[in-house]
């Protein structure tokens, strides 16, 4: 999927906007505050019918506006496809494909596959595990529809289980049937979310492994390791043992929902680690190979954004990095840079498929 033709209205700091994108190599430069991340996170809404940065749909609308709409025209193998997105707080948000409404988002999810590479991918090494838990779900569920069903379900019935411990008055008993339940219901969903994890887990370790070699040009060995108490025993056995645990902390504590992805190199985790530089090419690489991992499966090659990635990197890894990017197994690219200099030294390299374009006071010149 080819995006040709973006159009914002009312989007984050956007009253209006029109712009037609090359096929292969688009670049956004301009100063910090300009604007350039909203334009790719309006890209990444059409991909997953939300925001890469909030779980707010409100939080996107321009200052004063009641309204955003974001649209997109994409080539599918010489087809066109022409998807939409409009929110107004207090009514549904409203997704369409060729004029079409979704009844349900997750339809959508997996048509146009995206990687994003961002500065808030940081996150990743010194968050909390809710956002590696994230990461691993956004990735299998652009290629494996039951997956995000699956997650779903389970997340519906851990907050009907939640809900029933937190409600329920300490001096009440609560009926084990109940919770036998959900539990059986938890296990079901959370054991093919779990198996899937693991395949997911074993077969990106390997690609990460070419990719950051290849960026950092040396020998380190990065490991990835998928941590779940699910190794040990089933999920509902360890629920109905567990349950005076719950009880006592009204809350369920065992499950994929607890889970966690730790980031290894040399032996040790990446947080312990490096520079931030270090710590980039670590993150860049993850995400390349993510890219290598999703088209191998879906047979449809991701629209890769890179923003404003070159930031604390040397000029080695970033030259690598371009040098990555530039074959042809890589499809549509997006890159936002502060620095004009740099981004018209990068594009020498791809040669002349590519749009240039600096952004100021909310619109796109093209350079």
């Amino acid at each position: 999927m080819i995006l040709q033709h973006l159009t914002l209205t009312n989007f984050k700091n956007y009253q209006s906007l029109d712009a037609d994108f090359s096929p292969r190599i688009n670049c956004i430069t301009g100063d910090n505050g300009e604007g350039k991340t909203n334009i790719l996170d309006a890209i990444y809404y059409l991909s997953f019918c939300k925001s890469f940065f909030t779980g707010l749909d409100s939080q996107n609308i321009r200052h004063g506006e009641q309204f955003f709409i974001v649209q997109g025209q994409y080539d599918s193998d010489g087809q066109s496809e022409e998807i939409y997105c409009g929110f107004e707080p207090g009514k549904r948000k409203r997704f369409k494909r060729n004029k079409k409404e979704y009844d349900r988002f997750a339809d959508h999810i997996g048509l146009i596959p995206l990687v994003m590479v961002s500065p808030t991918d940081i996150n990743l090494i010194i968050g909390g595990s809710d956002d590696r838990r994230k990461f691993m779900d956004g990735i299998i569920s652009q290629f494996d529809r039951e997956y995000l069903l699956k997650y779903q379900e389970y997340t519906r019935i851990l907050a009907q289980r939640n809900h029933l411990l937190k409600e329920t008055p300490q001096t009440w008993q609560i009926d084990d049937s109940i919770l036998q339940i959900y539990d059986s219901q938890l296990s079901e969903a959370g054991q093919y979310i779990y198996q899937k994890r693991k395949e997911f887990v074993s077969g990106i370790e390997p690609i990460f492994q070419k990719y950051f070699e290849a960026i950092s040009r040396g020998k380190e060995k990065v490991s990835l390791e998928y941590q779940t108490t699910l190794d040990e025993k089933p999920l509902e056995q360890q629920l109905t043992e567990n349950r005076a645990i719950d009880m006592a902390t009204r809350y369920t504590n065992f499950g994929i929902h607890k889970d966690d992805l730790e980031f290894g190199m040399s032996g040790m985790p990446i947080k312990r680690l490096g520079s931030q530089g270090q710590q980039k090419t670590y993150l860049v690489a993850m995400k390349l190979a993510q890219f290598e991992y999703i088209d191998g499966l879906c047979g449809r090659k991701p629209v890769l954004l890179l923003d404003d990635i070159f930031d604390k990197l040397d000029q080695t890894r970033v030259e690598q990095i371009v040098n990555i990017v530039s074959q042809s197994n890589f499809g549509q690219i997006f890159i936002t840079d502060t620095s004009t200099q740099r981004i018209d030294s990068i594009l020498q390299k791809f040669g002349s498929d590519h749009y240039h374009y600096n952004l100021k006071d909310n619109r796109l010149t093209l350079m």
